[in-house]
C-alpha cells in the first residue's frame, strides 16, 4: 500500500503539478501586491475626493452595508494579469513546443485505384482469382 502511494506521489503529472500550485501562490502574491499597491490608489484617485474611493454604504453609518466596487474592479483587474502571464508564459511556449515535437499522423486517403490495387494483391497472395492478371493491367 505504501509502495503505490509513492510511486503516485513520484509520477510527473504529480510534481509538476505541486510546482504548478507553489509558483502561482507566489505569482499571485506578486499580483496582488501590485494591484493594492498602484492599482487600488489609482482606482482610489479617480473616484474623487470621497474617502470610501469607488465604495458606497447603502445605509449612511452602517459599515455593514458598504459596496466596495474598487475592490471587484482590483479582483477582475488581478485575474486579467494572471490569465495574461499563464497564457503567454507558459500556454504558447507549450503549444510551440508541442508542434515542433510532436508530429501529427498523415491522413492520407487512399484513392480508389489504390484501394482495388491492395485488393487485387490480397487476392492474389491467397490465390484466390486465377484471372488476377489481366485485370492488373487495367487498373496500371
Amino acid at each position: 500500500m505504501l509502495k503505490g502511494f509513492k510511486d503516485f506521489l513520484l509520477r510527473g503529472n504529480v510534481l509538476d503539478l505541486a510546482v504548478a500550485v507553489v509558483v502561482g501562490a507566489a505569482f499571485t502574491a506578486i499580483v496582488t501586491a501590485f494591484t493594492s499597491n498602484i492599482i487600488n490608489p489609482l482606482i482610489a484617485a479617480i473616484g474623487g475626493s470621497n474617502e470610501l474611493g469607488w465604495g458606497v454604504e447603502i445605509i449612511s453609518g452602517n459599515p455593514e452595508t458598504f459596496l466596495n466596487i474598487g475592490a471587484v474592479v482590483t479582483a477582475i483587474i488581478n485575474f486579467i494579469i494572471i490569465a495574461a502571464v499563464v497564457y503567454f508564459v507558459l500556454i504558447v511556449p507549450a503549444n510551440a513546443a508541442k508542434k515542433k515535437f510532436v508530429s501529427e499522423p498523415e491522413d492520407k486517403e487512399a484513392s480508389e485505384t489504390d484501394l482495388l490495387i491492395q485488393i487485387r494483391d490480397i487476392l492474389s497472395a491467397n490465390g484466390s482469382g486465377a484471372d488476377t492478371g489481366a485485370h492488373a493491367k487495367t487498373l496500371e
